[in-house]
């Protein structure tokens, strides 16, 4: 494989369903040119970031290189598109200094430490409930499906205050706007498809700003509708925005997490029993399975000035690609970094982004993992794979759409 092959990896969504390949490209861009330009008919032309002091290093300089006007890596239709109509979301991926500030701090209290400390009895409640659910599917499932979406997906939609009727729908929503490259998981191939689902997401959430600020209750949703930025309510396409980026952001990373670090643990029995036979280590083994499947996939940032990185000189208007599974497999950085170790310190993954854009969720998504596994590992008394796992085709938010498993629960005591 030569440099310019492995480059094309980051255009290919089958390519992360495929980790040997995806692994073995980056490798080799680490190794023989980190900074690499990739150069693709379909696609603007974008250097792929695949060491981690790189990635960390434009991450922390955000003034330099902004999100706008290509947050995630898109076609030249794509591009068009843009150009002629605008983004389908403005969420808060998309924006930059000084508005991302002011939209983020919208919701910052909610995932603060004093109010997630609040949901810690509902989690391990939840959590018996799946473990629960694993014991009565009689030693087999696929937890992908099973277990790892639905758990993840209960917590935020409670957050924002949806019936749990309206969770079904929720999931399939995001399934195919994460999933849009996936001939299994998306609605369409085409821009216009994509666009239909996000239509899909206005319609659910216009309906629900209309109820939220008609009748206001104590939950996310109603601080999203009733929100004021400068004396004005949000516009639509900000509103709803910020909706989205909740509702599915907030529990899919997560499923995939849950998902992966299951997988790693059948796939690494010696680990397994490690780990339950020092549950003291839970929180460094949630970390590990974090930096272990990094659900986000990438981020695009763009220049917005001359930098010089590393000798290599970034001129405004240049794209690069932030490869985060590529940066928390660098050997510089991570001991023997493809060895699954739930007792890995110091583990300086960047699976949650770093700096201003760090990921507003992120202790809830160690919460919850912590607790499903605190939950289901003193129950468990065997595990392994019963098929083969599945990876969703996709470049920007990735992870197992099937993990077939068998297994031993204890019923709960």
């Amino acid at each position: 494989m030569t440099p310019e092959e492995a480059g094309l990896v980051f255009c290919d969504p089958a390519a992360y369903a495929d980790e040997p390949r995806f692994h073995a490209a980056c490798t080799l861009l680490r190794r023989e040119d980190p900074i690499h330009l990739v150069e693709h008919p379909d696609f603007p032309p974008f250097y792929a970031i695949t060491k981690h002091a790189d990635v960390l290093e434009i991450e922390l300089h955000h003034e330099q290189f902004h999100n706008a006007p290509r947050p995630v890596l898109g076609t030249l239709e794509a591009d068009r598109r843009r150009e002629e109509h605008g983004d389908f979301l403005r969420t808060l991926i998309h924006m930059d200094e000084p508005d991302h500030r002011v939209f983020r701090n919208l919701a910052a209290e909610w995932f603060l430490p004093k109010s997630l400390n609040r949901l810690e009895g509902r989690l391990a409640e939840l959590a018996r409930r799946y473990v629960d659910r694993m014991a009565e599917l009689g030693g087999q499932c696929d937890f992908a499906r099973d277990i790892a979406m639905q758990y993840p997906l209960n917590v935020i939609l409670a957050i924002l205050g949806l019936p749990e009727s309206d969770y079904p729908r929720m999931l399939k929503l995001t399934q195919e706007l994460f999933g849009a490259a996936d001939p299994e998981m998306s609605r369409g191939q085409s821009l216009e498809d994509l666009a239909e689902v996000i239509t899909d997401f206005f319609v659910y959430f216009s309906a629900l700003t209309a109820e939220r600020r008609a009748h206001p209750t104590e939950d996310l949703a109603s601080v999203i509708a009733n929100a004021v930025i400068d004396g004005r309510p949000l516009g639509d396409l900000e509103l709803i925005s910020y909706y989205v980026i909740v509702a599915t952001a907030g529990h899919d990373t997560t499923a995939s997490a849950m998902a992966g670090g299951l997988q790693a643990l059948a796939d690494h029995p010696d680990q397994l029993a490690r780990l339950q036979a020092d549950p003291s280590l839970l929180p460094s083994a949630v970390d590990e399975m974090i930096r272990w499947v990094t659900p986000v996939k990438h981020f695009m940032r763009n220049a917005t000035v001359d930098y010089d990185l590393h000798g290599h000189p970034f001129r405004p208007g240049d794209a690069v690609l932030l490869s985060y599974p590529s940066a928390n497999r660098d050997e510089d950085v991570f001991e023997d970094p493809f060895r699954f170790d739930v007792g890995r310190q110091p583990n300086k993954h960047l699976a949650f982004g770093i700096g201003i854009h760090y990921c507003l969720g992120f202790q809830l998504a160690r919460m919850e993992l912590r607790a499903l596994f605190a939950e289901l590992l003193p129950r468990l008394d065997s595990l392994a794979l019963a098929g083969q796992p599945e990876l969703m085709h996709a470049n920007f938010v990735n992870g197992l759409k099937r993990l077939p498993i068998r297994y031993e629960v204890r019923p709960a005591a």
